[in-house]
């Protein structure tokens, strides 16, 4: 069967809620009974697991699908698609272009990691997912234009415990920086774009709204606080931007939750700006 580039199964540390167990079940109370407050038995395999969104590239079936009347029965087709305030239509517009793909080591080409990121400044330098670099092996970094161009990124530096990184690549790419949501304007409710390559999708646009702020999810060890939304975000959406319907990035987009292992569920989470703008700063400080 040929390999088809992007497709895989979301890898990395499990998340699980503040209010589960590691085991995915709600926690004990004193009595030990295993019961939740409300007095129900947890016993099904409810794994609130939040897969990091860093993928090897595999070969199989496409990991999308075709939604069919029941029986071709006549009459039934798909609900109409709620309609695209036009302002998001404007910020995908100006975010994509500043959107690119991140390949390390043998991405593409049956090893290695994929995801996104996107220019932060007018030095070229392109924010990331540190875990996409940690899943490539510290093979070399590659990033794709949205206009089809390839360079070979440096690493300006990585910062793990906040799942950041930077890279830098050459003037001649010319990539335009996305402006950046000033610290503490995110609000609930507001709609959101979510901007990568899931899948090797390039330049995919997904939209949804920041359905909470101060997040306190876990990945692998670390805590870290998020903003969550319901914008689809699958494998290859790491290190992307979720912007604001003004084009501003709010976020990082870095994880999302699963039942089983099974794809977005409409639960993701992105790394707030404050934090992006501040590991970066420290890096580029640092890395020059």
């Amino acid at each position: 069967m040929a390999v088809q580039t992007g497709l895989g199964e979301p890898r990395g540390p499990w998340f699980v809620s503040p209010e589960l167990d590691p085991d995915g079940r709600f926690r004990r109370d004193g009595d030990g009974s295993g019961r939740d407050r409300g007095g129900r038995h947890w016993r099904g395999r409810l794994l609130a697991a939040l897969a990091v969104i860093a993928l090897s590239t595999v070969s199989g079936a496409a990991a999308g699908g075709w939604v069919a009347s029941r029986g071709g029965a006549p009459g039934e087709t798909a609900a109409s698609a709620a309609p695209v305030p036009a302002e998001l239509v404007t910020a995908a517009e100006r975010t994509v272009p500043g959107v690119v793909s991140v390949l390390v080591g043998g991405a593409g080409a049956g090893g290695g990691a994929s995801g996104s990121g996107f220019a932060i400044d007018d030095q070229q330098h392109i924010i990331t997912n540190d875990h996409i670099l940690a899943k490539g092996g510290g093979g070399s970094v590659t990033v794709e234009l949205p206009d089809g161009r390839r360079y070979t990124a440096e690493v300006v530096g990585r910062e793990p415990s906040s799942d950041l990184a930077v890279l830098r690549v050459p003037p001649s790419a010319g990539l335009a920086p996305l402006p950046l949501a000033k610290p503490g304007t995110t609000r609930v409710g507001e709609p959101v774009l979510a901007v990568g390559s899931p899948l090797g999708l390039a330049g995919t646009v997904t939209a949804g709204i920041v359905s909470a702020i101060d997040r306190q999810v876990r990945l692998g060890t670390n805590r870290h606080t998020a903003v969550q939304t319901d914008a689809s975000i699958n494998p290859g959406n790491s290190g992307g931007p979720l912007v604001n319907a003004r084009g501003e990035v709010v976020g990082v987009n870095t994880a999302i939750a699963t039942i089983d292992g099974n794809g977005s569920i409409g639960i993701g989470f992105a790394i707030p700006i404050e934090q992006v703008q501040q590991t970066a700063d420290t890096i580029i400080g640092k890395g020059g």
